[in-house]
């Protein structure tokens, strides 16, 4: 079996979905990716329908499965991984080697939501958990799967191995083939020190799938993979490099926020080709055997890799002390940087919220981030932020922000959205507190225990 050919792509998203149409059809896109997480399979969007109409490939691309994680995949975001698959007719695939989340049964502790991919220690333990997830989900996914290599800012300390060994272990012990993002080994090279061109010399050029190549921005020393920045010339080199070694089926442009203009995308993704165009490499026609069976992981292993991670989420986000060996503040930078990107994500799916709260928006959502971690769901991290600030926490006292707020607060905690007329208690108007008071909060918490 050979690999897919896919040729050069763009990472679609709704904000670019008619440059990226516009793209294809001028033959200067071959196929797209999107985050699979923000597709249903019974509702495609019209943009990704019409691509597909054209012969425009799409592959799905997961964020949530966690599968360096000490846990077993969940048999749920499996199967919904798969049905977005099937949906899209995509001849395979990707998620990320990183955990997301932590504590849980393994542990004895509550869970953690890290809304962000978080790196893998580089060790046996850890190899040996991450070999068995991985035949999981290969044994639940109804296409090859290929996992890409994350950034990270923070080091694991007392790791066994690097990059290029650990992905070459990886595919050795379960056949999966890897999604190469070059801007990430850039990023590590930038702030772990990591050559990227040893980590390509050590990689099985045979397993990959397609390159993934971004922008980012530097900023005290630190470089941010932000997808939201041009992709500088140092992450084209990186991709030459690799393409004088291999030439792998595909490259991707990503961009996913600060959408430059049309003219901008089709510049980069042009300089892009030049680079592939210029290539020595020969493209592998041979992707890696599967293996017979992959050992269970001992429980012992997975124990030890869920103390680990957990402490380092919970340093991260629940702002408990720092694990030895870490440097201190490189964890306070991704710390920060992890509160403000729950803050973007929950001002997207609440928009209302920053507009009711205007500048006083983020130093709030930072103030209540770092006492209540995330545990799950953008939805319900909108509602407790919103008690969080009515409560009086929030440092907001203007009456007019209050009345806002509740009636925003009231018409999305419960099942169902409020009718038009103001609701009535024993014949009264009840007109919702001024401020938060005891009749407040008893209906607040009878409507939270009715949320999923």
């Amino acid at each position: 079996m050979e690999h897919s050919y896919l040729g050069t792509g763009i990472g679609w998203r709704p904000e670019i979905a008619a440059a990226v149409e516009a793209l294809a059809e001028a033959g200067r896109v071959d196929w797209v990716e999107a985050v699979a997480e923000n597709v249903c399979p019974g509702a495609l969007p019209d943009s990704l329908l019409r691509l597909r109409e054209r012969g425009v490939t799409v592959v799905p691309h997961g964020v949530s499965l966690g599968l360096g994680g000490a846990e077993r995949p969940g048999a749920d975001r499996l199967a919904a991984l798969a049905q977005r698959a099937e949906a899209l007719g995509a001849p395979l695939v990707t998620e990320h080697i990183a955990f997301v989340r932590g504590g849980g049964e393994l542990t004895g502790s509550a869970r953690l939501e890290a809304g962000h991919l978080l790196p893998v220690p580089r060790t046996r333990d850890a190899l040996d958990v991450l070999c068995e997830n991985v035949r999981i989900a290969q044994d639940a996914l109804p296409v090859p799967l290929a996992l890409e290599n994350i950034a990270a800012l923070v080091a694991w300390p007392d790791e066994e191995m690097s990059e290029g060994a650990f992905l070459a272990e990886l595919v050795e012990r379960t056949g999966v083939r890897l999604l190469i993002d070059v801007a990430n080994l850039h990023t590590n090279h930038v702030n772990r020190g990591e050559d990227p061109l040893a980590a390509l010399d050590a990689l099985p050029v045979h397993a990959i799938a397609y390159v993934h190549v971004a922008g980012g921005v530097e900023k005290d020393g630190v470089w941010h993979d932000s997808h939201a920045h041009p992709v500088p010339e140092a992450v084209l080199e990186v991709l030459a490099a690799l393409y004088e070694r291999a030439c792998p089926p595909g490259v991707l442009l990503e961009r996913d926020d600060d959408f430059p203009a049309d003219g901008e995308l089709a510049g980069e993704l042009a300089a892009i080709r030049r680079v592939v165009d210029a290539g020595a490499g020969e493209r592998p026609d041979v992707p890696p055997d599967v293996p017979a069976g992959v050992a269970a992981a001992p429980g012992a292993a997975r124990q030890r890799l869920a103390l680990r991670q957990t402490a380092l989420l919970s340093a991260l986000v629940a702002r408990t002390p720092v694990p030895e060996g870490f440097d201190r503040t490189r964890i306070g930078v991704q710390s920060r940087a992890l509160a403000a990107k729950r803050a973007g994500v929950v001002a997207k799916v609440a928009p209302e919220l920053p507009e009711i709260l205007g500048a006083a928006y983020r130093p709030a959502f930072l103030r209540y981030a770092a006492v209540r971690p995330f545990a799950g769901g953008y939805r319900r991290d909108a509602l407790d932020f919103a008690s969080y600030v009515l409560d009086g926490r929030g440092g907001t006292h203007d009456p007019a922000v209050t009345r806002q707020l509740t009636a925003w607060w009231r018409e999305r905690s419960g099942p169902a959205p409020l009718p038009a007329r103001r609701p009535r208690l024993r014949g009264r108007v009840f007109p919702g507190p001024r401020q938060p008071s005891h009749v407040f909060i008893r209906m607040r918490d009878r409507l939270r225990s009715k949320l999923p």
